[in-house]
């Protein structure tokens, strides 16, 4: 090397010494992975574009699209249990 490491040498570093999990863990890959899922949630049912113009408008588009997702996501979101 170049006595410089790239972002994928140290997090596979960080894999070799803990392990896949506590990679994740100390990287917060699963807190994206959610984010992500959220985000590509909301754009297939909401869809990736403001109908409205003005600001006003625009925020309360955002605000109903949110209590439509959010009373979805209550209705319909797993519940994962842990078996040991």
């Amino acid at each position: 090397m170049h006595g410089w490491a790239t972002q994928r040498d140290t997090h596979l570093l960080c894999i070799a010494g803990r392990g896949r999990m506590g990679w994740q863990r100390a990287s917060g890959y699963n807190w994206r992975a959610l984010v992500e899922a959220d985000i590509s949630r909301w754009k297939r049912v909401i869809g990736d574009g403001l109908r409205s113009q003005t600001d006003g408008r625009q925020a309360t588009e955002m605000a109903i699209a949110a209590k439509v997702l959010n009373h979805m996501l209550k209705r319909g979101r797993p519940e994962y249990v842990r078996i040991a």
